[in-house]
């Protein structure tokens, strides 16, 4: 038997992913109006990879019966004003996401339940490579980013990531 609040908040983290998806579309559209292709690319498969986030939740939640109950995803709303703070908008959202689920954990772990537990394991050391990753993009842009020829070989860097599905069997 799973607790209530244990299934609210996971029902209300699909759309927190979801919109982490829609964010990310954001981003990747801002970055394409730059001419900046490879940051583009990769917030283009950071939104992939935010939806797939969103359907292993909602995987879960059926193969344990648990209602799921899909509700509006807010426009984007942050600072394109600049590459640089695009980046930093992302680490946000991310140390956003990361608290979230940390706040899941911390509800089933009070409840013990340790199915959920086990579950959010792999999303724990998901966020904090997502963490890492967006960290290194503001450094990277920081050392490079100012500088057309580093900034043209950080994009055709940007531009080698490709989209893999998670891993993660439920």
């Amino acid at each position: 038997m799973f607790d209530a609040r244990v299934s609210k908040l996971l029902n209300e983290q699909i759309n927190k992913e979801l919109y982490s998806a829609y964010l990310y579309v954001h981003f990747s559209n801002y970055f394409t109006d730059a001419g900046l292709i490879g940051f583009a690319n990769w917030y283009r498969v950071q939104a992939m990879e935010e939806r797939d986030h969103a359907m292993l939740f909602i995987q879960f939640m059926q193969n344990n019966e648990l209602p799921v109950t899909l509700e509006a995803i807010a426009k984007p709303e942050a600072d394109t004003s600049h590459h640089l703070t695009v980046l930093k908008e992302g680490l946000a959202h991310e140390q956003f996401v990361t608290a979230s689920i940390n706040a899941i954990y911390e509800v089933a772990h009070d409840v013990k339940d340790y199915r959920t537990m086990q579950f959010l394991d792999w999303f724990i050391k998901e966020q904090a490579e997502e963490e890492t990753s967006a960290t290194e993009q503001i450094r990277k842009f920081e050392l490079f980013g100012n500088d057309a020829q580093g900034l043209f070989l950080l994009d055709k860097d940007l531009g080698m990531r490709t989209y893999a599905p998670p891993s993660l069997v439920l």
